[in-house]
């Protein structure tokens, strides 16, 4: 299945990197027709194409939309848009916001047009100032060409979209802790439905907020101005993931790089598409960002893309940052540095994450310097076991997962390592050598 490029066609061809580019493509012509559309057809469009969301959990993004009040309150409405992107491995939405910014800020429009919104947030990583400036840039230009602000295209309707850097937390990437920073609060994950209201009711200050990825918002025009229906043909060989999918690919590859695929591609050939493994054959994949689960050079041979079908190798398409390991690769080593991180990114709210990332960091970091003892695979999986599913937010989980995987995939490394109190492999990649 050959590479399939709809948000990615706008982001590598300059034409669409000026608003008047933009416009000569066909941009903004899905907000005008939807500015013609009631609310309700927009949502139901959506609901056709089978969008899901592309941050990493695929929930139905109808959902969240239809979710938001039908009958407008006092209260604003709120869309914001999640661009933190602290995933290890995945750098596919600062591409979108450098290169085509005009697809995002046409997207989340569509989106307040669907759910009355009024104002809108893009919050941003720290880190990413070129993003920052590529959008600064374009939603002066949309304010400027009347597709933004009051009275957008002599329509009626009103859509302020502003812009706000975070101070590069991972954590801050979890919705509710993205509303807290954006408040001016600690970063740090709220209660979650069924112990308090969702999003769409309860929001930013209190009010109906509709949360999505950039990726998720950058769908959007395709759906609106081919229709629903045209975009659930993509991908139709799967159980239930329509459209496309964005993979950041990177780690021991001849041509690493964003690659727009068809759900129901193989993992076989995006790792073609990225020009084969370098340095060694293939040996491991860590299919979806660093906190999906590892798989070996067997299951990406079988594996299909899609949310449910990657289940089928105990995997996950997660936020796309599809890392392959050639055969020097360490494991053990890869995975210190992977809990590290996750140790380092915990905002320390609840006793699960806060208390396990450090025992996990401090067990693999015994068993790479040599140390390791008899039963520390095991304590690590009574470790893993309490933090999975017990943390405050999904961090505790993504940091659980990858040890999950690795002990389940290649156990007999770490058995190795603790017996002879050295890798199984000979050397070990750039890609984890750093402390």
């Amino acid at each position: 299945m050959a590479e399939r490029k709809l948000i990615l066609e706008h982001a590598h061809d300059p034409a669409y990197r000026t608003l008047d580019g933009y416009l000569a493509k066909g941009g903004y012509e899905a907000l005008k027709k939807a500015l013609k559309m009631e609310r309700q057809a927009i949502i139901d469009e959506v609901k056709t194409s089978g969008l899901r969301g592309r941050g990493g959990a695929g929930f139905p993004t109808w959902i969240k939309w239809n979710g938001i009040p039908k009958e407008k309150s006092d209260k604003l409405h709120y869309v914001l848009c999640n661009a933190d992107e602290g995933e290890p491995g995945t750098f596919k939405d600062k591409q979108i916001m450098e290169q085509t910014p005009y697809l995002l800020i046409e997207g989340m429009t569509i989106a307040g047009l669907a759910t009355q919104g009024d104002r809108g947030y893009i919050y941003i990583r720290g880190e990413f100032i070129d993003a920052a400036r590529s959008l600064r840039n374009a939603i002066d230009q949309a304010y400027a060409k009347g597709y933004l602000g009051k009275n957008i295209l002599g329509s009626g309707r009103d859509f302020d979209l502003f812009i706000h850097l975070g101070a590069g937390s991972y954590e801050c990437g979890e919705e509710s802790a993205l509303m807290s920073s954006l408040m001016g609060e600690r970063g740090m994950p709220r209660l979650k439905f069924p112990h308090a209201p969702l999003p769409t009711i309860s929001g930013l200050w209190d009010s109906p907020t509709l949360i999505n990825n950039v990726e998720t918002y950058a769908c959007a025009p395709f759906i609106i101005k081919n229709g629903g229906e045209w975009y659930s043909t993509l991908g139709a060989s799967t159980k239930n993931s329509r459209g496309t999918k964005i993979f950041s690919v990177s780690g021991h590859v001849n041509n690493p790089g964003n690659f727009e695929i068809e759900f129901g591609t193989s993992l076989k050939e995006l790792l073609e598409m990225a020009g084969g493994v370098k340095g060694g054959k293939l040996k491991a994949c860590v299919p979806g960002g660093s906190s999906v689960p590892i798989i070996n050079a067997e299951a990406v041979d079988r594996a299909i893309i899609g949310y449910e079908e990657m289940a089928d190798v105990k995997s996950m398409v997660g936020s796309g940052g599809c890392m392959f390991l050639n055969e020097h690769t360490c494991i053990v080593t890869f995975i210190w540095r992977t809990a590290l991180f996750y140790a380092n990114e915990s905002c320390g709210k609840c006793t699960p994450c806060r208390e396990g990332t450090r025992w996990m960091l401090q067990i693999l970091d015994r068993i790479r310097q040599g140390k390791g003892q008899q039963g520390d695979i095991e304590l690590l999986e009574e470790v893993c076991s309490q933090i999975d599913g017990r943390s405050f937010c999904g961090l505790g989980d993504a940091a659980a997962w990858p040890v999950q995987g690795a002990i389940r995939v290649f156990r007999e490394e770490f058995e190795y390592f603790i017996a002879n109190g050295r890798s199984i492999v000979t050397s070990e990649p750039s890609l984890v050598m750093a402390p």
